[in-house]
């Protein structure tokens, strides 16, 4: 693999081999940015805070449908009674009789979806840097759907639609962090339920640690998160359980993508790729005997240069 251009010259040459061949340098742009490489750690932040940042200001500037809102929870509420599947009142009311659990799960709801995403976010860009982009993708893509969902389907929350049926255990409990809390219902869309991101992104964080750990009780608890939190989101009444279902399938749209794009399912995918260029010294150790290609060291940018100089010594010495 060549150096690539850089400065002045390089941008010149970039743009002379464009117009050259414009289908050719287009595949090989394409095939470059779909090719796993390694992570750098500002770029991850920058994009990941700024990720979060568009994904709250796009879910709180969707317009606020209340009334469709309203209609869209009866009706989904209605269908789910017709089916005999509508448990969120039962739960709701269950839990909610046993203080410490219900404050509990109300932290639990505000706060985990968030920490323990981020951590995953890390522990794959240390452990697993040839995985990290293809499963942020993943991730990036199941948020995108979310938002498509907020401005398509505006849905009431269960505690928001009925008090006789339902405890708004925030209001309840006065529990600090929760989106419906005093302190932040006014700066974020109460009726942008489905689907449930709690969901999508816990599952997420399940599928990856399970997939990727060797350690048996992690990936148990792997298991248990996702599972968890669909009993929180209901039994605060935050959600409707189908909610749960539209955060899976925004997921599964997440993994497609991921898997089209790369050309691997994120998991398959090599553990570590070769760092962007190793150190001159790495490559001028490569033997180069009499008659064979010469190539500066300073034109090896990465392991697979060196690769190939040291199959180009021994056919030359074969």
């Amino acid at each position: 693999m060549l150096d690539r251009p850089r400065g002045v010259r390089g941008a010149r040459r970039a743009l002379g081999s464009w117009r050259a061949d414009p289908a050719g340098t287009t595949r090989t742009v394409l095939l470059r940015a779909r090719t796993p490489r390694r992570p750098h750690l500002w770029f991850e932040v920058l994009l990941i805070a700024a990720s979060y940042w568009v994904y709250s200001m796009i879910r709180s500037v969707v317009p606020e449908q209340r009334g469709q809102a309203m209609r869209n929870a009866d009706w989904l509420w209605e269908l789910e009674r017709r089916l005999g599947i509508a448990v969120e009142s039962a739960v709701n009311k269950g839990v909610d009789s046993v203080n410490w659990l219900i404050v509990g799960m109300n932290y639990y709801y505000a706060t985990l979806h968030f920490v323990v995403t981020i951590g995953v976010l890390a522990w794959l860009y240390r452990r697993h840097p040839g995985r990290y982009s293809a499963t942020r993708l993943v991730l990036l893509v199941t948020t995108g759907s979310a938002l498509v969902g907020y401005y398509l389907y505006p849905l009431a929350p269960p505690r928001l639609i009925s008090r006789s049926m339902f405890v708004d255990t925030v209001v309840t409990h006065r529990t600090w962090g929760s989106l419906g809390s005093d302190s932040l219902k006014d700066v974020s869309n109460q009726y942008a339920a489905m689907p449930s991101m709690h969901v999508g992104w816990a599952l997420w964080c399940g599928l990856t640690v399970f997939a990727l750990s060797k350690v048996p009780w992690v990936r148990v608890l792997a298991l248990v998160y996702p599972a968890i939190t669909v009993v929180v989101i209901v039994a605060t009444a935050n959600h409707f359980w189908l909610d749960a279902v539209g955060g899976i399938i925004c997921l599964a749209c997440g993994y497609l993508v991921a898997r089209w794009w790369y050309g691997a399912w994120p998991y398959a995918l090599p553990r570590r790729v070769p760092r962007p260029g190793p150190s001159r010294r790495a490559a001028a150790s490569v033997p180069v005997t009499a008659g064979s290609p010469r190539v500066r060291p300073t034109g090896c940018t990465n392991l697979e240069t060196v690769e190939l100089v040291r199959r180009a010594a021994r056919r030359t010495r074969g």
